[in-house]
């Protein structure tokens, strides 16, 4: 996919099974959001905020999670092989 989401506001969106790999997330707020089952392979999540948002069974492989706040976030049967933290 390749999106630039850069600064996007996604707060309390419901984004289920989206596809959004290799997506660039830098500083999204997607807080509260459903991304149940999305696919977010290869995407920068750098400083977003994740707070709350449901990432339950979501595709995280290599996903660059480096200072993402995940405060509450449920992440229940996600995989994240390869995430970068």
């Amino acid at each position: 996919m390749d999106a630039c989401l850069i600064d996007c506001s996604f707060s309390e969106a419901d984004l289920r099974s989206a596809h959004l790999q290799n997506a660039d997330l830098t500083n999204a707020n997607l807080e509260n959001a459903n991304l149940e089952g999305a696919n977010l392979k290869g995407a920068t999540l750098s400083n977003a905020n994740l707070k709350g948002a449901n990432l339950q069974r979501a595709y995280l492989r290599q996903v660059n999670l480096r200072e993402t706040h995940l405060e509450g976030a449920k992440l229940d049967g996600a995989n994240l092989n390869g995430a970068i933290r």
